[in-house]
């Protein structure tokens, strides 16, 4: 028997060494490194198997992917569309957010033949989850509870299904690698065996993923690389509402969002989250601003709420939810150095709420109302909303999309937007005030 060819590759990268290395110098980890076997084809048979050659990009004919409509029109908005034929998806995020929920709500849902692949639950855990959701009901969903890789595909390839559903990757195994379930070897092997079989078959898959302490997909990154389409479901355990995000999308944008509530029947579509993520105030208190933010297409509503307060400690505090410590940290310098507010001795603590987390520069000139309403405690008017991003020199910059930004604001009943007068704003009626300001000087002046 011919003695088999080993070599260690990182999991985090995919570099291959000849030998074990402490840490591997292409990314830099340390002990990343894993002996996996290597099978090198000769050359003779890789040229005789291929049939692929060279064409001239003029000559290559484009059509439009074919995708499946989901009940869901949060995950069609993700999507780009729909699940396209023959793609692979991985969905990622912290235990317990609801990843298997979302998928089995989308078994249910959907009138079509659905293989749901489970290594992680019996077939009676499944459906007691499942009558949780009592309005839902598919004939067509089949259950199987099972490991191995190469039975997973002998099945499906018998049922025929619409699509596969496999929670989780993590917890498969072929029987063409010796080690343990979870390993960098096991999970790539199964990975280039369910791909192969979606791009074979035309069969959409999902993918469950776990994810390390650090909020990576567990496992080798390549696999991020091999399939189609990388989701995160993600949210604050400790509030209601769970957002779906696409980090990697080869059929469509990788800027939308999903919003969903986790309730007691699973998982509730936010058709509209502005009217949910701001409260209902019967007194207007300091330190509440709302923020026009803009997620994909979709533009939305978001309250801020800001406290500033003497330091009592010494040292005084910054404490951020749901945005960038770093960020705020920025624009309290400029408070300071542009516009003359003493902050540099008081605590700032900063909320976003509804567990929403946002990077959108045009939240700033929220944060700065804010901050500015709490630091003088005089309350802003629950009618007024900010769309602005603020520059080092503190002039108020221009962000993209005003024009949909102005018409939420104006659906939802605001009379009054701030905005950057180096926005380019359509000469047409609105029924909600714009306001233009281009420094901070000018806008504490306003707004006050």
């Amino acid at each position: 028997m011919a003695k088999l060819k080993t070599a260690y590759f990182c999991q985090n990268c995919g570099t291959q060494y000849p030998q074990w290395l402490g840490q591997c110098k292409n990314c830099g980890q340390w002990n990343t490194l894993v002996e996996e076997i290597v099978e090198k084809p000769s050359t003779k048979s890789v040229l005789e198997k291929s049939k692929q050659h060279i064409i001239n990009i003029i000559e290559v004919e484009t059509n439009e992917e074919a995708r499946i409509k989901t009940p869901s029109e949060e995950l069609n908005r993700v999507l780009g569309g729909g699940i396209v034929l023959g793609s692979v998806t991985l969905i990622g995020g912290e235990p317990g957010i609801g990843k298997s929920t979302l998928l089995l709500q989308l078994a249910l849902k959907m009138k079509k033949k659905i293989l749901y692949v489970s290594g992680e639950e019996s077939a009676s855990q499944i459906k007691m989850r499942a009558d949780r959701l009592t309005e839902l009901q598919n004939p067509h969903c089949y259950l199987f509870t099972e490991t191995s890789v190469e039975k997973i595909l002998h099945e499906a390839k018998k049922l025929k299904p619409d699509f596969v559903i496999i929670d989780s990757i993590q917890t498969l195994q072929s029987q063409l690698i010796e080690s343990s379930p979870g390993t960098v070897s096991q999970i790539r092997e199964c990975s280039n065996e369910i791909i192969k079989f979606a791009k074979d078959t035309n069969t959409p898959v999902f993918l469950v993923g776990h994810i390390t302490k650090d909020g990576q997909i567990a496992g080798p990154k390549v696999l991020e690389h091999m399939v189609d389409v990388v989701l995160n479901f993600d949210g604050d355990r400790n509030h209601l509402f769970r957002l779906l995000r696409a980090n990697k999308n080869r059929f469509g944008s990788t800027s939308e969002i999903g919003i969903y509530e986790m309730i007691s029947q699973g998982l509730k579509e936010i058709k509209n989250p502005s009217e949910i993520l701001i409260t209902k105030k019967f007194e207007e208190l300091s330190g509440n601003s709302v923020a026009v933010t803009l997620e994909g297409n979709r533009p939305m509503l978001i309250e801020i709420q800001a406290l500033v307060s003497s330091a009592v400690y010494g040292t005084p505090q910054r404490s951020c939810t749901g945005f960038d410590s770093k960020r705020l940290n920025m624009l309290l310098a400029v408070l300071e150095k542009r516009a003359g507010f003493q902050l540099g001795a008081k605590d700032v603590f900063l909320n976003i709420t509804g567990g929403i987390k946002t990077d959108d520069p045009a939240l700033d000139l929220a944060v700065v109302a804010s901050i500015l309403s709490s630091n003088e405690d005089i309350a802003i008017s629950e009618h007024f909303c900010f769309a602005g991003e603020i520059g080092l020199s503190g002039e108020i910059r221009p962000v993209p999309q005003i024009e949909q930004r102005i018409s939420e604001a104006e659906k939802l009943g605001y009379e009054k937007i701030f905005v950057s007068n180096l926005n380019k704003i359509p000469k047409k009626k609105y029924g909600i005030t714009i306001l233009e300001v281009s420094k901070i000087e000018d806008f504490h002046e306003f707004l006050f």
